[in-house]
């Protein structure tokens, strides 16, 4: 299919996918305030209702909301994401029919004291998170979103791309990673023990594809971190799956932030992301495989 084009609307810089969404007005009836809505948005609606229908979802963000406007939960509208160094340009594609361009030094977050649901925590915690992106930046270590503050020592969990080094759970070494994903879970809330940072994350086999959407998910069951890309287990031997039978940090009244393109590192925002971002959505469970390969992917 061919992709529809105003010359007033933004674009992304590539075909999109069968996932590319649009509600029309034809002129002759928008006078008459008639809203025709087209197959590919009839896509978009059936992606969101593929995503809404899997139990335990406690944020979902299809990013449909005006320029500058806060980004409402789909399932709990008091989750807004707020803006930060924005405002972000919005563009029609991705699965769900919008998206929103984030620039390197551009976040979103909602304040500790309101991210409810998403304070997900203690020793059978469970959580699973999936972002749909359009890499464009290759920086390393991007945050994608999640309740990690580095600088504080309050890290609960937190989806990343692109880190500079890769754990083998086997040994607890790492070596130099590029191009991947990674799952970072922590039940101390500072440092591995004995490390200079926190080396306990799942990274993928394979790498992520720029200037192209792909389905990010990493899941925690208590027990192991796992990492799918487009649907699909991205093994990789020692790294993924990840073991951690520890569970996720309490962080309290003062924890972390939940963030979007960021985290706290070193006393200031850093870690940032560069991407373009169709959805996100949190579970406080981790899903199954077939409920990951279900979600809207490639």
């Amino acid at each position: 299919m061919i992709p529809i084009r105003f010359a007033h609307q933004h674009q992304l810089p590539a075909p999109l996918p069968r996932w590319f969404a649009l509600k029309i007005k034809i002129p002759f009836l928008c006078v008459l305030g008639i809203s025709i809505v087209t197959p590919v948005a009839a896509l978009a609606d059936e992606a969101i209702r593929e995503v809404t229908k899997i139990p335990n979802l406690v944020a979902f963000w299809t990013f449909g909301n005006e320029e500058g406007d806060p980004k409402r939960s789909v399932v709990d509208p008091f989750l807004d994401l707020r803006e930060n160094n924005g405002p972000f340009e919005v563009v029609q594609g991705g699965p769900f029919g919008n998206a929103i361009k984030i620039k390197q030094g551009q976040w979103l977050s909602i304040p500790r004291a309101s991210i409810g649901p998403l304070n997900i925590h203690g020793p059978e915690a469970q959580v699973t998170v999936v972002a749909w992106i359009y890499r464009k930046e290759t920086s390393p270590w991007q945050a994608i979103a999640g309740v990690w503050d580095e600088t504080r020592n309050k890290r609960q969990y937190c989806l990343f791309l692109n880190a500079a080094k890769q754990t083998d759970f086997r040994t607890m070494t790492r070596t130099p990673s590029a191009d991947r994903f990674h799952g970072h879970v922590s039940s101390v809330g500072g440092p591995t023990p004995g490390e200079e940072a926190c080396i306990t994350y799942a990274t993928s086999g394979q790498p992520v594809p720029l200037a192209s959407w792909q389905c990010l998910a990493m899941t925690y069951d208590g027990k192991k971190v796992c990492l799918y890309l487009n649907g699909y287990l991205s093994e990789a031997e020692g790294m993924n799956p990840f073991p951690y039978p520890h569970g996720l940090f309490d962080g309290g009244e003062e924890g972390a932030d939940f963030t979007v393109g960021m985290v706290s590192v070193g006393g200031k925002p850093g870690n940032f992301l560069g991407a373009t971002i169709g959805g996100l959505a949190v579970f406080d469970r981790a899903l199954t495989e077939d409920e990951v390969k279900s979600l809207p992917n490639q």
